[in-house]
């Protein structure tokens, strides 16, 4: 299991970084929006921005919370706790059964809480700061609040001894996610029938620009963030026709100082009277 970890753990950031490196030059040369156009110091500025809320989000993952998860494996593993390790224990499923099972469990999760951050006030205060991006490039995969981080990090921990996942499932679960979640974010289109049959498996471009629609209805809809089956169970698959007219961001943030670090970090605590929807309990 360490091997396996360890394994992990030496291609994750690697992946991270092709997948920013080719996404970017992709959306440089090909964009879907002409957000930057002519504007490469206003560019420059959003990627720094997002790429830093996305290093220390990193950092605070790797310094508090991988070792919790690890150990949290270890405990349900060693005490035969958790779903897979019973199902492993009683019907002795291989190994990449165990895995596609733990998978397809903390994706589920995923789903349910991202929907619950939409749903929930509290939640939504942190998770906003996400939604503010009006420019969604793939840099905005990483744009989180460290509160959020601390919220959904901490609650992995019981969620691995519950399902119980060996860490390296998890981390392998992180990096396929992950570079989907870029690919769902960046500023591009696949050619309309390849996005047509991935979206039967993942979550595409056109899904995720979806989301992050201005109008209300649109933003609460397509949570997932990996396998696009969530929605289609969860009834909150959407599309839209034109894509190009999606507006991103919030309308209650459209202030330059929202966009500064220390905007998007006091975001949370800032009441607001209106929101882009009403129901988030602003």
């Amino acid at each position: 299991m360490e091997t396996a970890l360890a394994l992990v753990q030496k291609y994750q950031i690697l992946a991270y970084g092709i997948g920013l490196a080719v996404l970017f030059a992709w959306e440089s040369f090909l964009p879907f929006f002409d957000f930057f156009r002519g504007k490469g110091r206003a560019r420059g500025v959003h990627l720094l921005r997002n790429l830093s809320l996305g290093a220390i989000n990193s950092a605070l993952i790797t310094l508090v919370f991988v070792g919790a998860w690890v150990a949290a494996s270890g405990w349900a593993y060693a005490h035969g706790f958790g779903l897979m390790n019973v199902l492993t224990a009683k019907a002795g499923i291989p190994t990449w059964t165990h895995a596609v099972g733990a998978i397809l469990l903390l994706d589920a999760w995923t789903y349910v809480w991202h929907r619950i951050n939409h749903r929930v006030p509290f939640l939504w205060r942190f998770h906003r700061v996400h939604h503010t991006d009006a420019h969604m490039d793939v840099t905005t995969a990483g744009r989180f609040h460290v509160g959020e981080i601390i919220l959904s990090s901490a609650l992995r921990i019981p969620l691995i001894v519950l399902f119980g996942v060996y860490a390296w499932e998890l981390l392998l679960y992180e990096t396929m996610m992950f570079a989907v979640v870029q690919v769902h974010h960046a500023n591009i289109a696949l050619p309309p029938a390849l996005d047509r049959v991935l979206r039967f498996m993942i979550v595409t471009p056109a899904m995720h620009k979806v989301h992050h629609s201005r109008f209300q209805p649109e933003t609460d809809s397509n949570y997932s963030a990996f396998l696009s089956v969530w929605d289609r169970l969860g009834k909150s698959f959407r599309l839209r026709k034109h894509p190009e007219e999606i507006r991103f961001g919030l309308d209650a943030f459209t202030d330059p100082s929202d966009e500064t670090m220390k905007g998007l970090m006091a975001m949370p605590v800032r009441r607001v009277t209106r929101d882009s929807a009403p129901d988030h309990g602003e």
